[in-house]
């Protein structure tokens, strides 16, 4: 396999995905830092991950069935 040389229009696509990883990164960051901090996580506390998804299922199953019509 033949390496091509990276200019012009494969630098800047390089360039831009780098940056685009790169931002995400910096986001999965900052919401880790954010997340992490006691008092964030006592007021998430009472709203669990579990008991939102158990809320939400019922709406799913109507939605699917729905769906299948």
């Amino acid at each position: 396999m033949e390496l091509e040389n990276l200019n012009g229009n494969d630098a800047n696509e390089t360039r831009d995905t780098l940056f685009l990883l790169g931002g995400a990164a910096f986001i999965v960051f900052g919401a880790g830092l954010i997340l992490s901090t006691p008092m964030v996580r006592k007021a998430l506390g009472g709203a669990g991950i579990g008991n939102l998804i158990g809320a939400a299922m019922p709406d799913l199953q109507k939605y699917l069935k729905l769906r299948d019509m």
